[in-house]
């Protein structure tokens, strides 16, 4: 026997509806750098990260237009990307934190293009821009990987859902979708 069910009324477009429904959406949580015009490590906490081709290798991420670290990353020819472990909610919050130093509470160095990497990351890439495609108030900033470090396979990842970060929570072997 099928159930259906009638769907709720819809809601008018807007930002309101917007983040609600991603407020649903769980997203992996990363860190994104790079070196400043002015020498200086820049970064922020990103959920908008996605793979975009395996030919070549490249992935994109969403940044606003009025980010502290836009400024950065539309002048740096190479970024880093940092996927974040279940045990770094602490670094992503500072890190999403407007006004924060954010290189004050991580440990890094220069990855081989220069870009900020940190350490103890999940895993991290450092990929050369190829474009950055205006959408509303942010832009897609594309990029084709140079290297990087898949990190341990035994590690889970950091999440973020309905305003929180919060960690995956594996089944149980024998769990049946």
């Amino acid at each position: 026997m099928t159930v259906t069910e009638t769907p709720r009324a819809a809601r008018p477009a807007g930002d309101a509806l917007l983040r609600a429904v991603f407020r649903q959406h769980a997203a992996g949580v990363a860190v994104i750098t790079a070196r400043g015009a002015d020498g200086r490590p820049h970064g922020f906490t990103a959920t908008s990260l996605i793979s975009v081709s395996a030919e070549p290798p490249a992935l994109a991420f969403a940044i606003s237009t009025g980010a502290s670290s836009w400024p950065a990353v539309a002048g740096a020819a190479h970024v880093g990307v940092h996927l974040l472990g279940e045990d770094q909610a602490a670094l992503a919050a500072v890190f999403a934190r407007s006004g924060a130093d954010r290189f004050a509470a991580a440990r890094w160095s220069p990855g081989p293009c220069g870009s900020p990497v940190l350490s103890g990351a999940l895993a991290w890439l450092e990929c050369r821009v190829t474009a950055r495609v205006p959408a509303g108030d942010h832009r897609i900033v594309v990029a084709e990987l140079v290297g990087g470090d898949p990190g341990p396979a035994d590690r889970l990842p950091l999440l973020y859902r309905a305003g929180a970060f919060t960690a995956l929570r594996p089944q149980p072997p024998d769990h049946v979708s």
